[in-house]
Protein backbone atom coordinates (compact mmCIF):
# COMPACT_ATOMS: atom_id res chain seq x y z
CA UNK A 1 0.00 0.00 0.00
CA UNK A 2 2.98 2.65 0.33
CA UNK A 3 2.79 3.26 -3.22
CA UNK A 4 -0.85 4.41 -2.40
CA UNK A 5 -0.31 6.59 0.08
CA UNK A 6 1.49 9.58 1.24
CA UNK A 7 0.86 10.13 4.59
CA UNK A 8 2.59 12.35 7.46
CA UNK A 9 2.40 12.53 11.42
CA UNK A 10 1.85 15.77 12.33
CA UNK A 11 3.87 16.82 15.55
CA UNK A 12 1.64 19.40 16.01
CA UNK A 13 4.36 22.27 15.62
CA UNK A 14 4.87 22.85 12.31
CA UNK A 15 6.53 20.14 11.38
CA UNK A 16 6.00 15.99 11.10
CA UNK A 17 7.07 12.89 9.57
CA UNK A 18 6.56 10.96 6.36
CA UNK A 19 4.69 7.78 7.63
CA UNK A 20 4.69 4.14 6.18
CA UNK A 21 1.67 2.11 5.25
CA UNK A 22 2.37 -0.02 8.75
CA UNK A 23 2.79 2.66 10.95
CA UNK A 24 -0.33 4.64 9.63
CA UNK A 25 -2.17 1.59 11.04
CA UNK A 26 -1.32 1.80 14.46
CA UNK A 27 -1.19 5.25 14.39
CA UNK A 28 -4.91 5.21 12.94
CA UNK A 29 -6.68 2.95 15.80
CA UNK A 30 -5.12 4.52 18.55
CA UNK A 31 -6.41 8.34 17.41
CA UNK A 32 -4.42 10.48 19.68
CA UNK A 33 -2.04 11.93 17.21
CA UNK A 34 -2.75 14.23 14.23
CA UNK A 35 -2.73 12.38 10.83
CA UNK A 36 -2.62 13.23 7.24
CA UNK A 37 -2.91 10.82 5.29
CA UNK A 38 -3.22 11.28 0.89
CA UNK A 39 -5.00 8.60 -1.43
CA UNK A 40 -5.43 7.78 -4.01
CA UNK A 41 -9.34 6.97 -4.54
CA UNK A 42 -8.85 5.10 -7.65
CA UNK A 43 -7.14 1.79 -6.31
CA UNK A 44 -9.32 -0.77 -4.94
CA UNK A 45 -7.49 -0.96 -1.85
CA UNK A 46 -8.15 2.00 -0.77
CA UNK A 47 -11.41 2.04 -1.62
CA UNK A 48 -12.19 -1.06 0.98
CA UNK A 49 -9.47 0.84 3.37
CA UNK A 50 -12.01 3.56 3.14
CA UNK A 51 -14.89 1.76 4.03
CA UNK A 52 -13.59 -0.21 6.64
CA UNK A 53 -11.10 1.03 8.30
CA UNK A 54 -11.47 4.97 7.67
CA UNK A 55 -13.55 5.39 10.58
CA UNK A 56 -15.96 7.36 8.45
CA UNK A 57 -19.42 6.88 7.81
CA UNK A 58 -20.52 4.68 4.30
CA UNK A 59 -22.20 7.74 2.68
CA UNK A 60 -19.12 10.11 3.59
CA UNK A 61 -16.76 7.75 2.08
CA UNK A 62 -19.43 7.01 -0.99
CA UNK A 63 -19.26 11.12 -1.01
CA UNK A 64 -15.55 11.23 -0.81
CA UNK A 65 -15.06 8.48 -3.78
CA UNK A 66 -17.09 10.25 -6.26
CA UNK A 67 -16.21 9.73 -9.76
CA UNK A 68 -17.49 13.46 -10.80
CA UNK A 69 -17.50 16.09 -7.78
CA UNK A 70 -18.12 19.81 -7.97
CA UNK A 71 -16.32 21.99 -5.02
CA UNK A 72 -18.33 22.69 -1.96
CA UNK A 73 -18.21 22.00 1.55
CA UNK A 74 -20.51 19.70 4.26
CA UNK A 75 -20.47 19.12 7.89
CA UNK A 76 -20.01 15.24 7.73
CA UNK A 77 -19.14 12.39 11.00
CA UNK A 78 -18.18 15.62 13.52
CA UNK A 79 -15.85 17.38 10.83
CA UNK A 80 -15.46 19.13 7.80
CA UNK A 81 -15.85 17.49 3.66
CA UNK A 82 -14.50 19.39 1.36
CA UNK A 83 -14.30 19.39 -2.28
CA UNK A 84 -12.12 21.56 -4.10
CA UNK A 85 -9.90 22.11 -7.29
CA UNK A 86 -6.84 23.28 -8.09
CA UNK A 87 -5.14 23.93 -11.17
CA UNK A 88 -3.27 21.72 -13.33
CA UNK A 89 0.60 22.45 -13.98
CA UNK A 90 1.70 18.72 -14.49
CA UNK A 91 3.70 18.62 -17.18
CA UNK A 92 2.10 18.69 -21.06
CA UNK A 93 -1.70 19.63 -19.06
CA UNK A 94 -3.49 22.51 -19.52
CA UNK A 95 -3.92 24.70 -16.36
CA UNK A 96 -7.93 24.88 -16.97
CA UNK A 97 -8.14 21.02 -16.55
CA UNK A 98 -8.63 21.44 -12.63
CA UNK A 99 -7.47 18.13 -10.44
CA UNK A 100 -10.23 17.41 -8.04
CA UNK A 101 -8.84 17.48 -4.24
CA UNK A 102 -11.58 15.91 -1.41
CA UNK A 103 -10.75 16.18 2.34
CA UNK A 104 -12.45 14.96 5.18
CA UNK A 105 -10.94 16.85 8.01
CA UNK A 106 -11.58 16.13 11.81
CA UNK A 107 -9.99 17.12 14.90
CA UNK A 108 -6.71 14.68 14.77
CA UNK A 109 -7.38 13.28 11.29
CA UNK A 110 -7.40 14.66 7.66
CA UNK A 111 -8.22 12.25 4.71
CA UNK A 112 -6.96 13.70 0.82
CA UNK A 113 -8.31 11.86 -1.97
CA UNK A 114 -6.84 12.60 -5.29
CA UNK A 115 -6.06 10.99 -8.59
CA UNK A 116 -3.54 13.58 -10.13
CA UNK A 117 -0.63 14.75 -8.91
CA UNK A 118 -1.27 18.10 -7.44
CA UNK A 119 1.54 20.59 -6.85
CA UNK A 120 0.12 22.54 -4.21
CA UNK A 121 0.02 19.27 -1.80
CA UNK A 122 4.00 19.06 -2.34
CA UNK A 123 4.49 22.64 -1.34
CA UNK A 124 2.63 21.91 1.22
CA UNK A 125 5.15 18.58 2.19
CA UNK A 126 7.19 21.18 1.87
CA UNK A 127 6.75 23.10 5.08
CA UNK A 128 6.29 20.45 6.74
CA UNK A 129 9.47 19.35 6.00
CA UNK A 130 11.01 22.10 6.84
CA UNK A 131 9.08 22.74 10.60
CA UNK A 132 7.11 25.79 8.91
CA UNK A 133 3.87 23.64 8.04
CA UNK A 134 0.33 23.69 10.17
CA UNK A 135 0.30 22.96 13.31
CA UNK A 136 -3.27 22.04 13.91
CA UNK A 137 -6.05 20.42 11.20
CA UNK A 138 -7.87 23.88 11.12
CA UNK A 139 -3.97 25.37 9.81
CA UNK A 140 -4.17 22.49 7.43
CA UNK A 141 -7.23 23.31 5.25
CA UNK A 142 -6.35 26.84 5.66
CA UNK A 143 -2.80 26.41 4.22
CA UNK A 144 -3.67 24.08 1.49
CA UNK A 145 -6.59 27.10 0.56
CA UNK A 146 -3.89 29.45 -0.07
CA UNK A 147 -1.84 27.20 -1.34
CA UNK A 148 -3.87 26.55 -4.02
CA UNK A 149 -4.96 30.01 -4.24
CA UNK A 150 -1.17 31.01 -5.05
CA UNK A 151 -0.72 28.30 -7.82
CA UNK A 152 -4.11 29.54 -9.05
CA UNK A 153 -3.10 33.56 -8.95
CA UNK A 154 0.11 32.50 -11.53
CA UNK A 155 -2.55 31.06 -14.36
CA UNK A 156 -4.91 33.77 -13.93
CA UNK A 157 -1.82 36.59 -13.96
CA UNK A 158 -0.42 35.04 -16.62
CA UNK A 159 -3.82 34.78 -19.02
CA UNK A 160 -3.59 38.80 -18.58
CA UNK A 161 -0.39 38.94 -19.33
CA UNK A 162 -1.47 37.14 -22.76
CA UNK A 163 -4.46 39.51 -22.69
CA UNK A 164 -2.49 42.39 -22.43
CA UNK A 165 0.22 41.31 -25.18
CA UNK A 166 -2.57 40.51 -27.34
CA UNK A 167 -4.32 44.14 -27.47
CA UNK A 168 -0.57 45.73 -28.50
CA UNK A 169 -0.20 43.34 -31.21
CA UNK A 170 -3.47 43.82 -32.81
CA UNK A 171 -2.86 47.88 -33.07
CA UNK A 172 0.25 46.58 -35.16
CA UNK A 173 -0.71 43.84 -37.33
CA UNK A 174 -3.88 41.46 -37.29
CA UNK A 175 -3.57 37.84 -38.53
CA UNK A 176 -4.95 34.19 -38.04
CA UNK A 177 -3.07 33.26 -35.19
CA UNK A 178 -3.80 35.90 -33.00
CA UNK A 179 -7.51 34.70 -33.55
CA UNK A 180 -6.67 31.30 -32.44
CA UNK A 181 -4.77 32.71 -29.31
CA UNK A 182 -7.86 35.00 -28.13
CA UNK A 183 -10.28 32.05 -28.82
CA UNK A 184 -7.98 29.81 -26.42
CA UNK A 185 -7.80 32.60 -23.82
CA UNK A 186 -11.66 33.04 -23.69
CA UNK A 187 -11.78 29.03 -23.61
CA UNK A 188 -9.40 29.41 -20.92
CA UNK A 189 -10.80 31.59 -18.86
CA UNK A 190 -14.47 29.80 -19.41
CA UNK A 191 -13.25 26.50 -18.10
CA UNK A 192 -11.14 28.23 -14.71
CA UNK A 193 -14.15 29.99 -13.26
CA UNK A 194 -16.36 26.73 -14.06
CA UNK A 195 -14.50 25.55 -10.72
CA UNK A 196 -13.56 28.63 -9.18
CA UNK A 197 -17.22 30.09 -9.13
CA UNK A 198 -18.17 27.01 -7.04
CA UNK A 199 -15.49 27.11 -5.11
CA UNK A 200 -15.45 30.56 -4.06
CA UNK A 201 -19.20 29.94 -2.31
CA UNK A 202 -17.52 26.64 -0.92
CA UNK A 203 -15.01 29.19 0.75
CA UNK A 204 -17.83 31.19 1.72
CA UNK A 205 -19.73 28.28 3.41
CA UNK A 206 -15.96 27.28 5.39
CA UNK A 207 -14.98 31.05 6.60
CA UNK A 208 -18.92 30.89 8.25
CA UNK A 209 -18.45 27.17 9.53
CA UNK A 210 -18.47 27.15 13.04
CA UNK A 211 -16.71 24.19 14.12
CA UNK A 212 -14.23 23.34 16.66
CA UNK A 213 -11.54 22.71 14.29
CA UNK A 214 -11.28 26.54 12.83
CA UNK A 215 -10.36 29.12 15.56
CA UNK A 216 -11.38 33.12 14.41
CA UNK A 217 -7.65 33.21 13.08
CA UNK A 218 -8.45 30.55 10.25
CA UNK A 219 -12.48 31.98 9.90
CA UNK A 220 -10.06 35.46 9.60
CA UNK A 221 -7.70 33.70 6.81
CA UNK A 222 -10.78 32.21 5.10
CA UNK A 223 -12.62 35.16 4.22
CA UNK A 224 -9.54 36.78 3.04
CA UNK A 225 -8.97 33.30 1.07
CA UNK A 226 -12.51 34.20 -0.02
CA UNK A 227 -12.04 38.18 -1.06
CA UNK A 228 -9.01 36.58 -2.85
CA UNK A 229 -10.85 34.13 -5.05
CA UNK A 230 -13.78 36.46 -5.81
CA UNK A 231 -11.15 38.77 -7.74
CA UNK A 232 -9.66 35.97 -9.42
CA UNK A 233 -13.04 35.19 -10.62
CA UNK A 234 -13.91 38.77 -11.62
CA UNK A 235 -10.26 39.16 -13.63
CA UNK A 236 -11.36 36.04 -15.23
CA UNK A 237 -14.42 37.40 -16.44
CA UNK A 238 -12.62 40.58 -17.62
CA UNK A 239 -10.55 38.56 -19.14
CA UNK A 240 -12.71 37.19 -21.09
CA UNK A 241 -14.36 40.29 -22.19
CA UNK A 242 -11.10 41.86 -22.65
CA UNK A 243 -10.68 39.41 -25.32
CA UNK A 244 -13.76 39.68 -26.44
CA UNK A 245 -13.44 42.76 -27.30
CA UNK A 246 -9.96 42.22 -29.40
CA UNK A 247 -11.40 39.53 -31.04
CA UNK A 248 -14.13 41.80 -32.16
CA UNK A 249 -11.18 44.52 -33.02
CA UNK A 250 -9.29 41.74 -34.85
CA UNK A 251 -12.37 40.71 -36.55
CA UNK A 252 -13.07 44.24 -37.58
CA UNK A 253 -9.53 44.61 -38.78
CA UNK A 254 -9.79 41.97 -40.85
CA UNK A 255 -13.08 42.42 -42.30
CA UNK A 256 -11.60 46.09 -43.40
CA UNK A 257 -8.54 44.44 -44.82
CA UNK A 258 -10.51 42.10 -46.84
CA UNK A 259 -13.15 45.05 -48.14
CA UNK A 260 -10.08 47.08 -48.78
CA UNK A 261 -8.57 44.66 -51.06
CA UNK A 262 -11.73 43.43 -52.93
CA UNK A 263 -12.25 47.77 -53.41
CA UNK A 264 -9.17 47.81 -55.59
CA UNK A 265 -9.85 44.18 -57.12
CA UNK A 266 -13.15 45.90 -58.47
CA UNK A 267 -11.24 49.19 -59.83
CA UNK A 268 -8.56 46.98 -61.62
CA UNK A 269 -11.53 45.04 -63.28
CA UNK A 270 -13.58 48.04 -63.68
CA UNK A 271 -10.48 49.48 -65.83
CA UNK A 272 -9.81 46.29 -67.52
CA UNK A 273 -13.41 45.12 -68.59
CA UNK A 274 -14.19 47.82 -70.97
CA UNK A 275 -10.80 47.17 -72.52
CA UNK A 276 -11.28 43.12 -72.76
CA UNK A 277 -14.61 44.27 -74.53
CA UNK A 278 -12.51 46.11 -77.43
CA UNK A 279 -9.94 43.13 -77.50
CA UNK A 280 -12.66 40.27 -77.47
CA UNK A 281 -14.61 42.13 -80.32
CA UNK A 282 -11.52 43.05 -82.62
CA UNK A 283 -10.81 38.95 -82.00
CA UNK A 284 -13.79 37.10 -83.85
CA UNK A 285 -13.17 35.60 -87.27
CA UNK A 286 -15.74 37.83 -89.76
CA UNK A 287 -14.91 40.58 -92.53
CA UNK A 288 -14.33 44.45 -92.34
CA UNK A 289 -12.40 44.62 -88.61
CA UNK A 290 -10.82 47.48 -88.98
CA UNK A 291 -6.92 47.60 -89.61
CA UNK A 292 -6.74 44.03 -90.37
CA UNK A 293 -4.99 44.60 -93.30
CA UNK A 294 -2.78 47.54 -92.04
CA UNK A 295 0.66 47.17 -90.99
CA UNK A 296 0.34 49.23 -87.94
CA UNK A 297 -3.25 47.38 -87.39
CA UNK A 298 -2.05 45.96 -83.88
CA UNK A 299 0.20 49.16 -83.00
CA UNK A 300 -2.76 51.09 -83.29
CA UNK A 301 -4.99 48.82 -80.77
CA UNK A 302 -2.43 48.86 -78.08
CA UNK A 303 -2.17 52.42 -78.27
CA UNK A 304 -5.93 52.86 -78.41
CA UNK A 305 -6.09 50.39 -75.42
CA UNK A 306 -3.44 51.92 -73.08
CA UNK A 307 -4.56 55.29 -74.01
CA UNK A 308 -8.20 54.24 -72.61
CA UNK A 309 -7.09 52.64 -69.88
CA UNK A 310 -5.02 55.60 -68.67
CA UNK A 311 -8.71 57.46 -68.91
CA UNK A 312 -10.28 55.66 -66.86
CA UNK A 313 -7.54 55.57 -64.22
CA UNK A 314 -7.27 59.50 -64.34
CA UNK A 315 -11.40 59.25 -64.04
CA UNK A 316 -11.60 57.16 -61.32
CA UNK A 317 -8.62 59.59 -59.31
CA UNK A 318 -10.61 62.09 -60.39
CA UNK A 319 -13.67 60.78 -58.95
CA UNK A 320 -11.42 59.70 -55.25
CA UNK A 321 -12.28 56.12 -55.89
CA UNK A 322 -9.22 55.34 -54.63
Amino acid sequence: MDELTNSWLLDGKGGGRKLKWNELGALHADGSDRLWMHLNYSKPEVQEWMYEESGLSPLTVEALLQTETRPRCVVADEGLMIFLRGVNLNPGADPEDMVSLRLWIGEKKIFTLGLRHLLSLDDLRTLISQGSGPESTGDFIVMLVELLLDRAGIVIEDLYDLVDQLEDSVLVASGHQQREQLAGIRRQAISLRRFLAPQREALNRLSSERSSILNDEHHLRLREAYDRLTRFVEDLDAARERAGVVHESLISSLTEQTNVRMYILAIISAIFLPLSFITGLLGINVGGIPGADSPFGFVIVIGAIVLMGGVLWAFFRWRRWF
